[in-house]
């Protein structure tokens, strides 16, 4: 039998945590394992304090202006496991552990901490063919339809009950080991939570109208990420070191499912209320661009199969394009992304939004409803929910944002908002990005 380098270390570990090493967990369907295999991923982490020197001082790109501790969040982050390379785009700022709208790619390794708590949060954006001029005069009422219709806020349960084939899928619940939360994921399925989670309604160049919502995986993702990063002896926190994982471990097995579950769960979610809010709309699709913006994507880069983890930032390779959203009051665009040697630097990554200029409390200090509304109204946009953390005052502006990628990302589309509903104040959402 081959001997476990980790074993003795793991076995102190749950020793230490006044457990008995060789006490068997039950795992449904599966052979049952000690409780010192559980701690195995921490005593490996301890041994990888060094970093091999192939990952040492590993390339960074850096879009744009950004606060000293962005960066240092970043560089900590990249210090730890296989890191190839890195990116942080022009609307990063600081994450949990990683910072938002920062890019890292490792090789044969995850990080837990760089997909972060809403795995598979994201955008999705659709054209209709219903002109705008068709239901200008009735937007008060679409507006609050949508709020009716869609679940906005705080452990929220959809009304409607959702029928999706992701329900039946066993073999993806067994694997990710989330089978305990099915039921709850069934009720939570379209709902969009609070925070910067939003269904927009805009209208193009042509003055077509087109749907655009963001959040992610709710609870199901947000108890994976809880689940696995404890796991891995991670830590939850701004200033703590990345939970990276080797992808052919147990660990990182049971991770990556779980996240793909979650990130199939999302895109559900997404299409479900877009398709709601369609109905009450009317008009058909004739057009649509969906992306993920918080997970790892399995790529090749110079000739590497490599984890891309993209936190905060939307995938932009040749071809491939994006829905961006700015703030409630600026203009939300559609982006291609193109081949050069920026793109290849960028890992093929852009931007998820405006990002932040100030914090949600700093926001709040700073900042009254007055200013907001009077914003909000200079730019012909109806408001239903949003306290003063999101108020788009307290981001950047997107247009100078985006000139920052202007060399790996072309504009398609510009959108003009007019309707956006979110939760309304007060509300703590901890399933939000």
């Amino acid at each position: 039998m081959r001997l476990d380098p980790y074993q003795e270390r793991a076995r102190a570990l749950a020793v230490e945590a006044g457990l008995d090493p060789d006490a068997k967990i039950d795992r449904p369907g599966q052979r049952p394992i000690p409780v010192w295999c559980t701690f195995r991923d921490a005593a490996r982490k301890e041994q990888l304090t060094v970093q091999p020197a192939q990952y040492q001082n590993s390339p960074l790109k850096i879009f744009g202006q950004h606060e000293d501790a962005t960066i240092a969040q970043m560089r900590n982050c990249m210090a730890v496991g296989n890191a190839v390379a890195g990116v942080i785009c022009a609307d990063g700022h600081l994450g949990y552990a990683q910072p938002v709208g920062g890019v890292i790619a490792y090789e044969k390794q995850i990080s837990i901490s760089g997909v972060g708590f809403d795995i598979g949060c994201g955008n999705m954006a659709v054209r209709l063919d219903t002109p705008f001029s068709r239901i200008e005069s009735n937007v008060g009422t679409i507006i609050k339809d949508v709020h009716r219709a869609i679940s906005f806020g705080v452990g929220r349960t959809n009304e409607e009950r959702v029928e999706h084939e992701l329900f039946d899928d066993g073999d993806a619940w067994r694997e990710s080991d989330m089978g305990a939360y099915r039921q709850k994921a069934v009720s939570q399925l379209g709902t969009v939570g609070s925070g910067n989670h939003y269904v927009d309604l805009m209208r193009d160049e042509a003055g077509l109208v087109w749907i655009g919502v963001h959040f992610g995986s709710r609870g199901l993702g947000h108890t994976s990420a809880t689940r696995y990063l404890k796991a891995a002896g991670g830590k939850d926190g701004m200033n703590v070191p990345p939970a990276v994982i080797d992808e052919d471990s147990e660990i990182g097995r049971r991770y990556i499912a779980a996240m793909q579950l979650a990130g199939r769960y999302s895109y559900a979610g997404r299409e479900w209320v877009i398709e709601r809010v369609r109905k009450i709309i009317g008009g058909n699709i004739t057009d649509m661009v969906h992306n993920h913006h918080n997970y790892a994507w399995r790529e090749n880069h110079a000739g590497k199969d490599l984890w891309v983890v993209r936190k905060g930032a939307t995938p932009a390779f040749p071809g491939q394009r994006g829905f961006i959203g700015g703030s409630m009051g600026d203009d939300a665009v559609i982006v291609e992304g193109v081949d050069s040697p920026e793109a290849k630097a960028s890992l093929y990554s852009t931007v998820h939004g405006a990002g932040r200029r100030f914090g949600r409390r700093e926001a709040k200090r700073r900042f009254t409803r007055v200013e907001m509304d009077a914003w909000l109204q200079s730019r012909g946009v109806t408001l239903i929910g949003a306290d003063l953390d999101e108020s788009p005052m307290a981001y950047r502006r997107l247009p100078e944002v985006l000139a920052e990628h202007a060399g790996s990302i072309k504009v398609q589309h510009r959108l003009r908002p007019f309707a956006v509903v979110m939760a309304g104040e007060n509300e703590f959402d901890p399933f939000k990005d």
